[in-house]
């Protein structure tokens, strides 16, 4: 463990404690506005990173890419409609992320066509910048993929008529833990084959970030 790495492991820190309670925060107000109350109950309405984290799943993020925060409660029976509410709910958290991902964009490109940010502090607001892009481009692919627990399954399952929503989440159950964490762990078996695997994560995450800079330099 280096001087560098910890600095840059701590440059991480505040973008990836952002973009999980914003993660959080948009399941939880929107499991409210369909009539939910469970998770505004508990407290998880709330930007506050420590409500939100869970502290095995951060240090997870940060020393192995890899991890989770606390799973907002939602009590599918109050929300109303329920089918778009579940729908509703279980997007909310990427689609936060992607236009957190946005958002940061933008700002980076106001900043440089205003011109007011001299070379040494863009040097200092970029890097932290760019990791927000990312972590929120990652999150926002990550949670999409349609395996137990991510959100993406949940969306689905919702979609499905009753007879093949069981079916699904009996698959799901039995293998969809499996599928992530091969998902997961594949960066580190092409590192170690020395052999490059498709990542699916990899993939959105290259061109989510080409498609920033695209978006940021004018």
């Amino acid at each position: 463990m280096t001087p560098e790495w910890l600095q840059e492991k701590l440059v991480l820190l505040v973008p990836l404690l952002c973009s999980l309670s914003v993660h959080e925060l948009a399941h939880a107000r929107t499991a409210l506005a369909f009539g939910d109350p469970t998770a505004k109950n508990m407290g998880r309405c709330t930007l506050n990173p420590l409500a939100h984290l869970d502290p095995i799943g951060t240090l997870a993020i940060i020393f192995c890419g890899f991890g989770w925060a606390k799973p907002v409660p939602v009590n599918p029976h109050n929300l109303h409609p329920r089918k778009l509410g579940n729908i509703a709910v279980s997007l909310a958290g990427p689609i936060s992320n992607l236009m957190l991902a946005l958002l940061a964009c933008l700002a980076l490109r106001g900043l440089l066509l205003t011109g007011i940010v001299s070379e040494a502090t863009w040097d200092v607001i970029l890097r932290p910048a760019f990791y927000l892009i990312a972590v929120n481009i990652c999150l926002f692919a990550f949670n999409l993929l349609p395996l137990y627990p991510l959100d993406g399954h949940h969306v689905v399952r919702e979609l499905l008529n009753p007879d093949d929503q069981v079916r699904f989440m009996q698959w799901q159950l039995r293998y969809g833990r499996h599928g992530l964490m091969m998902i997961i762990m594949m960066p580190f078996l092409s590192s170690y084959l020395n052999f490059e695997l498709p990542s699916p994560i990899g993939y959105v995450l290259d061109h989510g970030m080409r498609l920033a800079a695209w978006v940021i330099f004018p």
